[in-house]
């Protein structure tokens, strides 16, 4: 990354706080920012979450302090359904809205960083590609199995293992 490259992050909240987890760490998300403003000027600072009504009241503090400081934070709600064999299922997905974003943004940075392992963002990889921005991946090949889709590390640009970052923006796990 140089310097003088306009970047935007995309951060799957879900997918990064389980990655990092899984590696035995917490984000100090601003510890995160200062990280990649070394790298250059953050355009934009995404945040996608999906929340439950249940979850709902340990995840607003996080979500209400990325929103003031610095991170356009969006939220969706998981979604109940009955498949008819047994107990409720809950589900839920931001991909379609990150890929929106990041398609729209495309045009003002020279470089995406994507926190995610999510094997369906791929395409959305290749697209913003081909609009000429850079693409960078950040998630983990060091756990059993590792959390990012081997599709879409082979499609970004570079690869970041998270573990590598856990001094630079780790926080010890409450």
């Amino acid at each position: 990354m140089s310097n003088s490259e306009r970047i935007a992050l995309f951060i799957d909240g879900q997918n990064l706080y389980y990655a990092a987890k899984s590696l035995g760490f917490g984000v100090d998300f601003k510890r995160l920012l200062f990280e990649f403003q070394r790298h250059g000027t953050i355009v934009r600072s995404y945040y996608y979450a999906v929340i439950s009504e249940k979850a709902d009241q340990g995840a607003r503090p996080l979500l209400d302090w990325l929103n003031y400081n610095g991170f356009t934070v969006l939220t969706k709600p998981t979604k109940e359904f009955d498949n008819g064999e047994g107990p409720r299922k809950t589900k839920g997905n931001i991909g379609v809205e990150l890929t929106v974003d990041a398609l729209e943004i495309s045009n003002r940075i020279d470089h995406l960083v994507l926190f995610s392992g999510d094997g369906d963002l791929r395409a959305l990889v290749e697209a913003v590609q081909w609009r000429g921005v850079r693409v960078t991946v950040v998630s983990t090949t060091r756990t059993k199995p590792p959390m990012v889709a081997d599709e879409l590390r082979r499609q970004a640009d570079a690869f970041l293992e998270l573990d590598d970052f856990k001094a630079s923006i780790g926080r010890t796990m409450e």
